[in-house]
């Protein structure tokens, strides 16, 4: 018996790039009539069918990708805050979560510590706010007050932000520094908005504008009565002449106590080095009582400057020595009477080093420390 090869197959579809075959073409014709037969047209009729269905494609597909094009085009813009974000925002604007004021874009702003804030909504007082306002989130445990806490980002009412490097960005640029304020830090957006216990917020939203309103009111009735001033009656006239000389003397004060203070530091300056600056924060951006504290202050050096940053880098280093070591107590839980592995446990915080006297200052007999001529930043807890 002789082997025979296999039969050929029908012949399948033509491959891309390649010419049909004639028994291609006719297998795809009895394909396209049995199709038509099979929806009861004829083949031309069946053919204007497949052509019409591929237009109608072809145009939904045109259609959706305008749509596309229109929505990158159009910048999104955010919706309104959501409802329980503002109870929240309330609730936390009316509680004691010590802010502090900063600078970001040269405007300020108040800053605060999530871990404040997570404390204010696991504490009663948020319990009997929600008790009162139904739309306050219920909190349970730490993840949700934290999922709570999310919803003021969320809503562009508080962002986290970082203490921003005056020195970044600018060096190479024709443009200047920002300005800088002594004792406020100058901070940026960070682009994560997590809710670590460390992490610092600052507030967008500024709460109710009803003492701006009331603030506006109260001007423009100033305005009306200044412009009224011919129609006041004599003692309130007399009156306001008093008080125009008495605000005219406490400014003339002032500039006496100036030139004074300048007079004192440039007689110090050459008779006891480097010189003694009364009310040195008197012309420094701070509240009205801070520039007159404290009354008397030696100019710094440029050895009580690195002494300074110094002693600031050893608190910082004895804290985290500190953080560290309590979180190792806590993870192995020694027992009393286990002796410690190493001295870090019994570091404290170093004493701020003053500077030491100048000869004169000793010769002459009257040892004075010297304090720092600005306004410290307050630590936070």
């Amino acid at each position: 018996m002789s082997a025979q090869g296999p039969s050929p197959g029908p012949p399948g579809p033509p491959q891309p790039g390649q010419q049909p075959t004639p028994e291609q073409i006719a297998a795809m014709q009895r394909q396209l009539a049995a199709e038509a037969e099979k929806h009861g047209m004829t083949v031309p009729q069946y053919i204007e069918q497949l052509k019409a269905q591929a237009m109608a494609r072809h145009q939904a597909q045109l259609e959706q990708q305008q749509q596309q094009q229109q929505q990158q085009q159009q910048p999104i813009q955010p919706g309104p805050p959501n409802p329980a974000a503002l109870a929240v925002a309330n609730f936390l604007k009316a509680q004691d979560m010590k802010p502090r004021t900063v600078i970001l874009d040269e405007k300020r702003k108040d800053m605060f510590r999530v871990k404040r804030a997570i404390r204010a909504l696991q504490s009663p007082a948020y319990v009997k706010a929600r008790s009162k306002n139904p739309l306050l989130p219920e909190v349970k445990d730490r993840v949700t007050a934290e999922n709570t806490f999310k919803l003021l980002p969320l809503s562009m009412l508080a962002l986290r932000v970082d203490k921003a490097d005056d020195d970044a960005g600018h060096e190479g640029h024709g443009h200047a520094k920002p300005k800088r304020v002594k004792g406020l830090w100058t901070v940026r957006i960070q682009q994560h908005q997590e809710a670590g216990d460390e992490h610092y917020y600052i507030w967008l939203y500024e709460g109710s504008q009803w003492k701006m309103k009331l603030y506006a009111g109260g001007a423009l009735l100033l305005v009306i009565a200044v412009v009224l001033f011919p129609l006041w009656p004599l003692f309130m006239r007399q009156g306001v002449w008093y008080l125009s000389m008495g605000m005219l003397g406490l400014i003339g004060l002032f500039f006496a106590m100036a030139i004074v203070r300048l007079i004192i530091f440039i007689i110090t300056m050459f008779a006891v080095p480097p010189g003694f600056w009364l009310y040195p924060n008197l012309f420094e951006d701070v509240g009205f009582f801070d520039s007159f504290r404290p009354w008397g202050a030696w100019q710094e050096t440029a050895e009580d400057i690195q002494n300074k940053k110094r002693a600031k880098k050893e608190k910082k280093a004895a804290k985290a020595a500190k953080h560290s070591h309590g979180h190792s107590r806590k993870k192995g839980a020694p027992t009393p009477d286990s002796e410690p592995t190493s001295p870090v446990s019994s570091v404290a915080e170093p004493v701020e080093s003053a500077p030491q006297p100048t000869g004169s200052e000793v010769e002459s007999g009257t040892v004075v420390q010297r304090k720092h001529a600005t306004v410290e930043e307050v630590e936070d807890e």
